[in-house]
């Protein structure tokens, strides 16, 4: 377990660097991230190199034992760069070059900036490809599926429809183009979506230029993985991301990397209505799950946010190191806090890091520095993951979908994955979120909502689980899109109907609107959204509608099928449906169960095969406390526990 920090020499006086790396050591910082943002420092004019500043940055954290994370700075080409080559710089959707002045304004398709991309990054291995304390390299920083339309990308974009679909005809076909009389009868005749909202575009083409868009990013961060490795076969390779305005396919942009890198900024301020999605331990288990295996944090919240937005409030106490224990529970080996010292010019100035404009260390820089102990105390856990029951399906697909021709005002897609992880984090489950062609043979339940667009592999992964004894979920828009996102000629949820006992006979997008749904134990709960009157098969009813014109008629379903258990959940609840709709899962499956967990207080296991570490975590502004079922070594206190007393955001660790 490493805790490390984001630092950026170029933008402080030199004097100041053997001082912060001193402080750094002192405080118990292992790693620290350089580089991402300096490419004109390293060249300032075409084919002029300048890594001798660097080479004494690097010089100075390897004698105090800090290791590195060495950075591609290809996010910010030079100003030099973009003058010699402006065909190089992103077109947006309106068809205009973007307004250079910030960064990530270079286009990945470009052959130009491919060239000079290569080559900073082949230079920078070469030079530092001795120098051992570099433990890892990150590619660019949090690459999204940039939707550029350049001549390059328009071009590009044509070449991998029709190496797709053969031909034009074919393209014509597959997009419904004959609506709107939209026939194209020449290539040259398609365009990447307009700057129209897509929801008016056709959203077969859409889905497609998502799709292109995350093949590129792919395909630059394989280019560039290569040339490092070349160079360095030994290198350790990542990239970071984050949940973004066009958030990439996770699982293809990390299929080359050696591991995921996250940047993770919970919110501060704790939402009163417990139906509100503050928690990040989805997102956590979600990165954990794109290689299947334990992840870094590449940077982290250390203070009020503000840059692109007015600033947030600030960290309560307790809350970052909190929150980086919380990473930490959920498969973070490594984290790093954004950054050592909030910067005093810029964009980002306010984007606080440990040390304020002053200079003065203060609440938050204690704090982190008593993380840094913490921390120090957990090489118990150093080889242990985490082993789940529950497995939640995550598709980009079907989020990009969803983002293209939203349901019902106030439906996205990932509320139901939240209401589900939400409701089996509150008894204490692990839960891993994964891709919809993962492995599912070793869970006992597995959730797989709003499986908006078919994909084969994935039925066939789902049918594969249910037969073999699994206990699966479905939802609500479920078979609704082919392959090409148009919609499916058949009764809904069309390719699951023999999974799940029953059709959709109507369905009732009632937005905001509230209404009833009752149990089998005759609970009621509110549901809202979207509701699917369904006629029933083989299935039974779990649920029934308890108002409106489809009063009595079943909400949600259960149905055997060969070895396995189905439920399909046609509505979208409030949290007390999912907690009490989980926990009968749970029961049902013999999935251990925490009851009486104080709101907010999430746990985790990891486990090393012999010993099993749980992780409490008091996810709240209010103090919380837990009776274990006997005394429990605690690895924070070193002391034997048979109660545990969490202050808000307050964290324990107990040997099982």
């Amino acid at each position: 377990m490493k805790i490390g920090v984001d630092y950026y020499p170029e933008q402080w006086d030199q004097s100041m660097w053997e001082r912060d790396a001193e402080a750094m050591a002192t405080t118990g910082v292992k790693v620290v991230r350089l580089a991402e943002f300096a490419w004109t420092k390293l060249e300032p004019s075409e084919g002029v190199y300048d890594f001798a500043w660097l080479d004494e940055v690097v010089r100075i954290f390897s004698r105090y034992g800090i290791e590195i994370v060495m950075s591609i700075p290809t996010n910010c080409p030079p100003k030099w760069l973009y003058e010699a080559h402006p065909e190089m710089i992103r077109v947006g959707p309106d068809g205009k070059r973007l307004q250079l002045g910030i960064r990530g304004h270079r286009c990945l398709m470009s052959p130009v900036f491919m060239r000079y991309a290569k080559k900073i990054t082949e230079r920078m291995v070469r030079h530092y490809a001795s120098i051992t304390s570099i433990v890892a390299w990150q590619i660019d920083n949090e690459l999204e599926a940039y939707p550029c339309c350049c001549d390059e990308c328009r071009n590009q974009f044509r070449a991998w429809l029709i190496d797709k679909h053969d031909n034009l005809q074919n393209i014509n076909a597959f997009f419904g183009t004959n609506v709107w009389s939209n026939e194209y009868s020449d290539i040259s005749q398609i365009e990447p979506p307009t700057a129209y909202p897509q929801m008016w575009q056709n959203p077969a083409l859409c889905l497609e230029y998502n799709r292109f868009t995350n093949d590129v990013t792919a395909n630059f961060i394989h280019e560039i993985a290569m040339v490092i490795k070349r160079e360095l076969s030994r290198a350790k390779l990542t990239t970071n991301t984050w949940f973004c305005e066009n958030t990439p396919d996770f699982y293809k942009m990390y299929e080359q990397l050696d591991f995921v890198s996250y940047d993770n900024y919970p919110p501060v301020r704790v939402p009163e209505d417990p139906d509100e999605f503050y928690s990040h331990a989805f997102h956590l288990d979600l990165m954990r799950g794109i290689k299947g295996r334990n992840f870094w944090i590449m940077e982290q919240l250390s203070g009020p946010t503000g840059s692109w937005m007015p600033m947030s409030s600030t960290t309560r106490p307790g809350q970052l190191m909190g929150y980086s224990l919380q990473a930490i529970a959920h498969g973070a080996d490594t984290i790093l806090h954004f950054r050592w010292r909030t910067a005093v010019a810029g964009a980002e100035m306010f984007w606080h890091g440990l040390i304020d404009h002053s200079g003065v260390p203060g609440r938050r820089f204690f704090e982190f520095s008593e993380l840094c102990k913490t921390v120090s105390k957990l090489g118990v856990i150093d080889t242990t993951e985490i082993v789940s029951d529950v497995a939640i399906i995550y598709s980009p697909d079907n989020e990009a979908a969803f983002r293209i021709q939203p349901q019902v005002e106030g439906m996205y897609y990932l509320e139901q994955l939240k209401y589900f992880h939400a409701a089996f984090s509150h008894y204490g489950a692990n839960v891993d979120v994964v891709p919809p062609n993962a492995d599912l043979s070793g869970y006992k339940v597995v959730v797989a909502p709003t499986m908006f667009v078919y994909d084969q592999t994935a039925a066939e992964n789902l049918y594969r689980y249910a037969t073999a004894g699994g206990t699966l979920v479905l939802t609500n828009r479920s078979g609704v899109k082919d392959q090409l996102n148009n919609c499916i000629a058949d009764k809904l949820p069309t390719v699951f109907k023999e999974l799940v006992g029953a059709e959709v006979a109507e369905y009732d997008p009632i937005g905001s609107h509230e209404q009833k749904i009752r149990d089998f134990a005759g609970n009621i709960f509110t549901c809202r959204q979207w509701c699917d009157i369904l006629t029933l098969t083989t299935a039974k009813a779990y649920a029934e509608y308890d108002d409106s014109f489809y009063r009595s008629l079943p909400a949600v379903t259960l149905n055997r099928y060969c070895n396995g258990v189905v439920y399909y959940v046609g509505t979208v609840c409030k949290m007390d449906f999912y907690e009490s709709f989980v926990g009968n899962i749970m029961k049902q499956t013999g999935i251990p169960r925490l009851k009486g967990l104080p709101r907010g207080v999430e746990v985790t296991t990891r486990t090393n095969g012999l010993d099993d570490f749980i992780f409490f975590f008091n996810n709240s502004e209010k103090p919380a406390s837990i009776n274990l079922p006997k005394a429990m070594f605690s690895i924070i206190d070193s002391i034997a526990k048979d109660q545990l007393d969490l202050k808000p955001f307050g964290f324990d660790i107990v040997k099982k």
